[in-house]
C-alpha cells in the first residue's frame, strides 16, 4: 500500500498537471492543516507555474488580518464553520492573482472539540470563478491522522473541482 506522502504528491501531480493545462492558477487557506495542502502541492517540480501562494491562518486574528474574514462571522458560527472556510476562501482570491482557492477549518485534536463540533470536524471549501462547493467531514483517529485525511480531502476536491471546470 502506498504511503500517505507518495499518495498525496500523486494527487498533487494530477491537480498540477490539470491546472497547467487550465491556466488556472491555485492558492490555499489554511488553518487545521497548517499549510500542509500547500507543501503537497509544492512537492510538484514546477508548481510554481500553476500555485501562487499559501495562507496559514492558525488563529481567528489572522483569519482576520490576512483573508478579511468577518469577526462577526466567527463570532456567530465559529472557526469551524460553513461560512468562515467560504469567507477564508473568497478571501484567499481576493489577495492573491489565482483563479481557485481551497479554504480549511476544524479541530484535529486532541483538544477543543465540543458536542457540536467534535474533535476530527473539519470544514472545507473550493471557490472560483464557476466553482462554489462547500463539504464537513468528520475524521476520526489521532490529530497527525485527522490533518493527514484533511490533506487528502482537500487534495481530492483540488482535482474534483479541476475536472469539472474542463467539461
Amino acid at each position: 500500500m502506498q504511503n500517505i506522502m507518495d499518495e498525496l504528491e500523486t494527487l498533487a501531480s494530477d491537480i498540477g498537471e490539470m491546472a497547467l493545462r487550465q491556466e488556472v492558477v491555485i492558492t490555499t487557506a489554511e488553518s487545521c492543516t497548517a499549510g500542509g495542502v500547500a507543501y503537497a502541492l509544492t512537492t510538484v517540480p514546477g508548481s510554481s507555474a500553476w500555485f501562487e501562494e499559501g495562507f496559514v491562518t492558525y488563529s481567528n486574528q489572522a483569519k482576520i488580518y490576512m483573508l478579511n474574514v468577518k469577526s462577526a462571522t466567527l463570532e456567530k458560527y465559529g472557526a469551524v464553520s460553513k461560512e468562515t472556510v467560504l469567507e477564508m476562501a473568497d478571501g484567499a482570491l481576493t489577495q492573491s492573482d489565482a483563479q481557485l482557492s481551497i479554504a480549511i477549518s476544524g479541530i484535529a485534536g486532541p483538544d477543543g472539540g465540543s458536542d457540536d463540533k467534535p474533535v476530527g470536524t473539519i470544514w472545507f471549501a473550493w471557490v472560483g470563478a464557476s466553482t462554489f462547493q462547500t463539504e464537513c467531514h468528520c475524521f476520526e483517529g489521532g490529530r497527525q491522522s485527522v490533518r493527514e485525511q484533511a490533506i487528502r480531502q482537500a487534495l481530492e476536491g483540488l482535482k474534483r473541482e479541476l475536472a469539472h471546470l474542463s467539461e
